[in-house]
């Protein structure tokens, strides 16, 4: 199974978990909510219900997918009060996973897409929780 392809300058955001449409909604809303222009290619396809990181990665790899990375709306998203999106690294260490807070998502999300910064180096920066909430300091 393919992963569907982000649009330009985008990262795709996956939704996984089909538990509340109102808290998918909630979720697109907080990251849209933080910058200007678009990050995200929002995808809420049934077929990828439930499906793990590693289905995903399984998945990109056997499809020959050329995703670097992606995003995956889980159970832990809808149901957090942060909606903590998880990010998934496809290329580097594939399997590799930090969550991040919808805040900083636009700043994830642009770094990785234009390959500005390495995957590593947001996983690196999450804190003890395995969340990424910006670079200390900054």
């Amino acid at each position: 199974m393919a992963l569907p392809e982000p649009e330009d300058l985008t990262s795709l955001v996956l939704r996984t978990d089909f538990s509340s449409d109102a808290a998918w909604e909630v979720v697109r809303a907080a990251i849209d909510g933080v910058g200007e222009y678009c990050h995200a290619t929002y995808v809420s396809d049934r077929s990828f219900n439930g499906m793990s990181a590693q289905a995903l990665v399984d998945a990109a790899a056997a499809a020959g997918d050329e995703l670097r990375h992606l995003f995956v709306a889980d159970a832990i998203t809808m149901t957090d009060e942060e909606h903590p999106v998880l990010a998934v690294d496809l290329h580097a260490e594939p399997g590799r996973t930090f969550r991040v807070a919808p805040r900083c998502f636009v700043d994830v999300s642009a770094n990785l897409t234009i390959a500005n910064m390495d995957f590593a180096e947001f996983a690196d920066a999450a804190d003890a929780s395995g969340m990424f909430r910006g670079f200390a300091g900054g």
